[in-house]
């Protein structure tokens, strides 16, 4: 309540001017001045003439900072869209995920997990999981997903492969066919049906 008081007689109205519109400026004794439109909208001023903050009837807040720094609040979405003079755009949503834009295209996204995806404007994406996973997609298709435990997965239109650390790979072709090479030089085949084509040791 004092911090109340205290804030009351810093912001003591100084002025009051009604304009034939409808609308009401408000000039404070510490220099803020709030504009009251018709329509229920509200824009303050602040004293230093550097931060315009805009309150619309629908429950929007438009922030403007001295840095030209656009902080949009929409309230039916809760969420918060934030341009910066550079060009980045950052997107706050009620579930904690985050999205950037980037002026180069580049999106980052942060899942309320942790997890984060970037989408590169060359059409390549690229996901880290919080148990350190990562997968690699190429513009055309192509995905790498590279495990925390050291192994390594390929697909592409034409195969599917596993490479394990201890320099195993296993790769399924679209055909079905599948072939395991082995750490030791061991050569394995097998056709769509599992069946044992060559087995080189």
């Amino acid at each position: 309540i004092l911090h109340q008081e205290r804030r009351k007689s810093e912001e003591e109205v100084q002025e009051k001017i009604e304009y034939h519109d409808g609308k009401v400026e408000e000039v404070l004794t510490n220099g803020r001045r709030i504009l009251t439109f018709r329509n229920g909208t509200k824009k303050e001023i602040s004293a230093d003439k550097r931060t315009t903050t805009i309150s619309f009837s629908n429950g929007d807040i438009k922030k403007i900072m001295p840095d030209q720094t656009v902080i949009y609040y929409y309230a039916d979405a809760q969420t918060t869209h934030t341009a910066y003079p550079d060009g980045l755009e950052v997107l706050q949503f009620p579930n904690n995920q985050i999205e950037k834009h980037y002026p180069d295209g580049t999106q980052e996204i942060v899942f309320p997990d942790h997890a984060v995806k970037c989408l590169y404007s060359d059409g390549r994406k690229e996901t880290f999981f919080p148990d350190g996973t990562v997968v690699k997609v190429d513009k055309n298709g192509d995905k790498i997903v590279i495990f925390s435990n050291g192994q390594k997965e390929i697909h592409t239109a034409q195969f599917k492969r596993r490479e394990y650390p201890d320099g195993t790979v296993k790769t399924v072709y679209c055909n079905g066919r599948r072939e395991t090479k082995y750490s030791t030089g061991r050569v394995q085949i097998k056709d769509d049906e599992g069946n044992l084509i060559l087995d080189k040791k």
